[in-house]
């Protein structure tokens, strides 16, 4: 029991860590407690220390740095190889239809195509050329994205719903977020790519997950483990129970066991994060609107805190235009014109 105890400790552990660092991006509380202990240990590590990790931290996370395209191919290159190695022969073998073993195949080519697209599509940079376009593709609340505002850096008017990004170093359209898995920006023109990349990507790591569990389960099934009996530390015959198969499983494949624990936490963190774009996505928001408060942070903002009405001013996403027409425009977004120059 000692490996299955440590293993379901890895994943509690793996599981619980993602969620507190969801809570914690998103509670200013608990972020205020975290820069405080951020402080405490900056008074014991030595100042050599901080500077080199402060310099790795600003570039792995504050510059363009193509290191976690490579940790995610990498990865993604290690999950496949061991699905190849360990679970395709015997699963052939066990006489499983080849067209399931090959499904996972399928998604990796599809995935890696818009993961391709995702990395190296323009995502809405705004420049001189498209400024006056942009800045009539959507209309300015007033309260979250005031008119009149310029970019000091790009010296530009800032279209509703942009915002520069100072990784990339230029401002984006309907800015969503900087992802460093793809070490580009998501924003209006390249959003369809990262939903179907993450959708793809989840349904890769959902798919040899399926086939992992069902590759014991038949294994079981095949061999009649669930019929035999051992004999335990009291010397007494026992009948097998689940605990023993997962026991003897793990001990006998324990890289298919890892596999398929890895893949399901995968699985579970991807198909969450991308129920949540496709939240925003279905509510026409952005990452970066609802990071902003869920439009409720309005309600201390001085052009509405200065009003006369005592009563709280609620606010509606007047970018929002049903169900469908946001999936449109996820999929179909505006993108300008550009008039050929008359010579």
């Amino acid at each position: 029991m000692d490996f299955l105890v440590l293993f379901l400790f890895y994943l509690a552990f793996l599981f619980i860590s993602v969620v507190m660092i969801c809570i914690f991006t998103k509670n200013q509380r608990l972020k205020s407690l975290v820069l405080g202990g951020a402080q405490v240990c900056s008074c014991v590590i030595p100042q050599c220390l901080q500077g080199a990790a402060r310099r790795l931290l600003h570039q792995l996370f504050h510059t363009r740095n193509p290191a976690f395209i490579i940790l995610h191919l990498l990865l993604q290159g290690l999950v496949y190889a061991e699905y190849t190695f360990e679970m395709f022969g015997y699963c052939q073998e066990l006489e499983f239809y080849l067209p399931y073993l090959l499904l996972p195949y399928l998604l990796l080519g599809v995935n890696l195509v818009f993961f391709t697209l995702t990395c190296s599509a323009n995502p809405g940079t705004i420049n001189k050329a498209n400024e006056s376009f942009l800045l009539q593709v959507y209309e300015f609340d007033d309260v979250m994205f005031p008119g009149n505002l310029r970019c000091f850096t790009c010296d530009l008017r800032k279209p509703a719903r942009s915002k520069h990004c100072r990784v990339c170093d230029c401002c984006v359209h309907r800015f969503d977020h900087h992802c460093i898995w793809v070490n580009n920006c998501i924003g209006a023109w390249n959003t369809r790519y990262f939903l179907i990349y993450l959708l793809t990507l989840t349904a890769s790591a959902a798919t040899i997950a399926i086939l992992s569990a069902a590759f014991l389960v038949r294994l079981v099934a095949v061999s009649d483990l669930y019929q035999e009996t051992y004999i335990d530390d009291f010397g007494h015959f026992q009948s097998v129970d689940t605990i023993f198969l997962i026991q003897y499983l793990f001990l006998a494949f324990p890289r298919v066991i890892f596999l398929l624990g890895f893949v399901v936490v995968l699985s579970l963190l991807l198909a969450g994060y991308l129920g949540f774009l496709l939240y925003l996505a279905a509510t026409n928001q952005t990452t970066n609107e609802w990071y902003r408060g869920d439009w409720s942070w309005c309600q201390h903002c001085p052009l509405v805190a200065g009003s006369p009405s005592s009563e709280p001013h609620i606010y509606e996403n007047i970018y929002s235009h049903g169900f469908w027409s946001n999936f449109r425009e996820i999929f179909l977004p505006a993108i300008p014109c550009y008039e050929k120059k008359k010579k």
